[in-house]
């Protein structure tokens, strides 16, 4: 295991909105953390049964097919934001809207056994994205969404932000 992928990224190279996803991951190799989180979401998530995953907890909120499917959108914008950055693109990357994309997901019509198998493939190729990642690219930064970000925070940030949602899944969804 390479020393820098467990390397936590400074504070400078991510917006500080991202803080709360980085204190999620445990402290290691980011990239065993990807697919630790895979495994628990997996086992989480594996037999809820469908009245369950289509259902929100609260009304306006999503439902439970909605989040698994805002993960895999999420997962997909991060890996994006990092395959651009590590190959030394310098174009400024535009932000994205999760309530918009939600409605226009179509994961209520979808059962959550495809939801979660998306998701899974997501991981895998997110994990594949940074494990192939020369050392150099790690520290390579760029702009999203207005901010300055590394590839190395955006792992990390990749990491959290299911761990987050994963939280907040058992907390109200799965009570």
């Amino acid at each position: 295991m390479p020393a820098y992928r467990r390397e936590r990224p400074n504070a400078d190279e991510f917006a500080s909105f991202y803080s709360g996803y980085l204190q999620q991951v445990p402290d290691g190799d980011v990239v065993e953390a990807l697919i630790g989180g895979a495994e628990i979401a997996a086992a989480l998530l594996h037999d809820v049964p469908e009245e369950v995953a289509s259902k929100a907890y609260a009304p306006g909120k999503w439902t439970l097919k909605e989040v698994v499917q805002h993960l895999a959108d999420a997962e997909r914008i991060f890996a994006y934001r990092a395959l651009r950055i590590a190959r030394g693109d310098a174009t400024e990357l535009p932000g994205w809207d999760e309530n918009a994309y939600a409605p226009a997901s179509g994961a209520k019509e979808r059962s959550l056994e495809s939801l979660l198998d998306e998701l899974e493939s997501v991981r895998e190729s997110t994990v594949t994205l940074f494990e192939g990642l020369p050392e150099e690219a790690w520290t390579r930064t760029g702009r999203a969404n207005g901010q300055k970000v590394s590839v190395r925070a955006l792992a990390w940030i990749t990491a959290g932000h299911l761990l987050h949602h994963l939280e907040i899944i058992q907390e109200r969804y799965l009570v």
